[in-house]
């Protein structure tokens, strides 16, 4: 058997789910760190990666009093958004904050919380532009430092070239686009990770042909059904793709976001709010309608909101329930001209600055691997002695 006793080995593979062009600058600047340190050594310093700021000021934290005026006032604006979270995305989030996985008796947050506490410093995919209501927050309320990564986003360029379908031609998306008038079309796509049930597909099917704009949906397979049933039948409305032929394109396989979110022919984005889609939307100036689901979706689309870059769908407050009503004013309200239209593109504009703005965020990696640097040499001091 082998021997209990000692330290353990050391890791051999880290997996980390972000997208390509995101995943090789990081996995670069770990790198760096890894040839600076020893695993073996206990003082190891360690960094982790968090989720959006918004969704950290949130967590529910037990009532606590703190001498220091500036630390007091921290936790107590945590408090006040913990305290604008809707019922609906509470209840949503409870196996995360106090459920039990099988395998180790910990919630998710609990094991979060743990790797925080051995962690010397915690980074961020984000910055104080992004999101000044609550970065300036986390690292009080850690209780340890927090680097900001960044957004890391593509190139805009990349995504205005022509990305090819599966025999070499342009893409049948990127090709039903070429064929629809400039500024005209919602995009939609609400995620991979995190489907949303049969009844609210029909819904927002619903929505979007009310609000009479012409819309691109990557729709991903419902949860709890097959995108075509075991009779056939299809899980959107009955008729719909008939009446809708013409002003709507639904295609259920993977699609070239970033060629799509460029094309002339795109004037807003129905999003789901996860992180990336954000950064990526935003990248091109395109206002948003937002339609969280899960996780730090909710946070982000309620500080998007306040930012005034888009509209979230209205949602009932028990149990987040939304109607093709809610879907078909959010999206016109968003597309349609008009004075809500301009604030929401003007609002768009200011974030696009953020996302785009290339030496911000390359400045932004720089002082990445000068904190990894100091960090490293630090360690690499005492044990060279």
């Amino acid at each position: 058997m082998p021997s209990t006793t000692g330290p353990p080995p050391p890791p051999s593979t880290t997996r980390f789910d972000y997208p390509v062009h995101q995943s090789r600058p990081i996995c670069a600047l770990l790198y760096l760190f890894s040839k600076s340190i020893r695993w073996i050594t206990p003082q190891v310093p360690f960094a982790v990666i968090l989720p959006t700021a918004a969704m950290l000021v949130t967590v529910p934290r037990p009532p606590s009093e703190h001498a220091d005026p500036a630390v007091a006032s921290v936790f107590k604006q945590a408090a006040a958004a913990a305290r604008a979270v809707p019922r609906y995305e509470r209840e949503g989030m409870a196996t995360f904050y106090a459920g039990h996985a099988a395998s180790s008796g910990l919630s998710s947050l609990q094991r979060c919380l743990l790797t925080q506490e051995r962690c010397t410093l915690t980074v961020m995919q984000s910055c104080v532009e992004w999101e000044p209501e609550s970065f300036p927050l986390v690292a009080t309320l850690l209780g340890k430092p927090v680097v900001p990564l960044g957004l890391l986003p593509q190139s805009p360029d990349g995504g205005r070239r022509r990305a090819p379908g599966t025999d070499g031609s342009e893409h049948a998306t990127v090709r039903w686009l070429d064929a629809q008038p400039p500024g005209s079309v919602v995009y939609v796509a609400l995620g991979s990770e995190v489907p949303l049930r049969v009844e609210q597909v029909r819904e927002l099917a619903l929505g979007l042909e009310l609000a009479g704009t012409r819309f691109l949906w990557a729709l991903r397979k419902p949860s709890g059904a097959a995108v075509l049933d075991a009779d056939d039948a299809d899980m959107l409305p009955p008729g719909f793709g008939h009446r809708t032929h013409g002003q709507g394109m639904v295609t259920t396989g993977w699609v070239p976001q970033m060629s799509i979110l460029a094309h002339a022919a795109v004037r807003g984005f129905l999003t789901h709010c996860g992180r990336n889609s954000l950064i990526e939307g935003l990248l091109f100036g395109h206002p948003l309608v937002m339609l969280p689901i899960i996780g730090d979706q909710g946070p982000n689309a309620r500080q998007m909101e306040a930012k005034k870059v888009g509209l979230q769908v209205a949602r009932e407050e028990k149990d987040g329930s939304f109607d093709r009503h809610g879907v078909a004013a959010a999206v016109q309200a968003v597309m349609v001209e008009g004075e809500s239209r301009r604030g929401f593109v003007t609002g768009a504009a200011k974030m696009q600055k953020v996302v785009a703005g290339t030496e911000l965020q390359e400045r932004y990696v720089d002082e990445f691997v000068q904190h990894l640097r100091s960090y490293t040499s630090a360690t690499a001091a005492p044990n060279s002695s």
